[in-house]
């Protein structure tokens, strides 16, 4: 059964919205390569960990030769490892720029030309990122402008490959949360952030994973910026 066996690979996935992709895609029979800076070994003989900071490239190059030693394929990769830091624009220090660029698309750029390059030799793959929904609903409570330049360049990026390699049986989306219920957010702002959304309340993890898990199955789907927001990205 191990070569018809799917895999994937997951970034950011110690904890939070990787922690649970890694569980929904075992939950589906997937095979899991999950990479963070501090991964643990899995006691799952399908789940393979590869520690690393995803924006060396080095790191990158390790993750899918172990995928394809191990598990023999890549067929999904989620782009989930990020870096949020909200703060004014002119507060932004210089170690903050690099930081969230290195993660957020220097990681994307390693990773996925790597994995591209063994979808390609498949001729099939999905690749997902996990952007933001503040691209296209900026709000002056959240000031964020490094999220919007790195994930706004994920979603632009997200069409453009999935319409270089539409006709080569590769498929490329993104979804774009709202706030996601996690550790980062102190349970005192719960009620702030909960109403930064239309319908209301935060995100929880399983709303993520149930829309990339949708994407996973959605065979006529590519290209798509898929907002799970509670309704932020169509207005207030």
């Amino acid at each position: 059964m191990g070569a018809e066996q799917k895999v994937a690979i997951i970034t950011g996935a110690s904890q939070g919205i990787g922690e649970a992709l890694v569980k929904g895609y075992r939950d589906r029979n997937y095979r899991v390569v999950a990479n963070s800076r501090s991964i643990k070994p899995s006691s799952d003989a399908d789940v393979l960990a590869v520690p690393g900071d995803i924006g060396d490239p080095e790191v990158a190059d390790r993750i899918v030769k172990q995928a394809l030693a191990r598990f023999g394929r890549v067929d999904t990769l989620v782009n989930n490892a990020g870096i949020f830091v909200a703060k004014p624009f002119t507060d932004y220090t210089d170690q903050d720029y690099a930081s969230v660029l290195a993660t957020n698309l220097n990681g994307f750029f390693y990773i996925t030309r790597r994995v591209a390059k063994e979808m390609v030799k498949q001729g099939s793959g999905h690749i997902v990122q996990i952007t933001t929904s503040l691209v296209d609903h900026a709000n002056s409570n959240v000031p964020s402008v490094l999220a919007s330049l790195t994930k706004g360049g994920l979603n632009a990026a997200t069409k453009s490959l999935a319409i270089e390699y539409a006709a080569r049986g590769i498929r490329v989306n993104a979804v774009a949360p709202g706030v996601i219920k996690s550790p980062m957010h102190a349970p005192e702002t719960h009620d702030f952030l909960a109403k930064l959304h239309p319908v209301g309340r935060m995100g929880e993890m399983k709303d993520i994973v149930d829309a990339v898990l949708f994407l996973e199955g959605a065979g006529f789907v590519t290209g798509e910026i898929l907002h799970v927001d509670g309704g932020q990205s169509a207005g207030h």
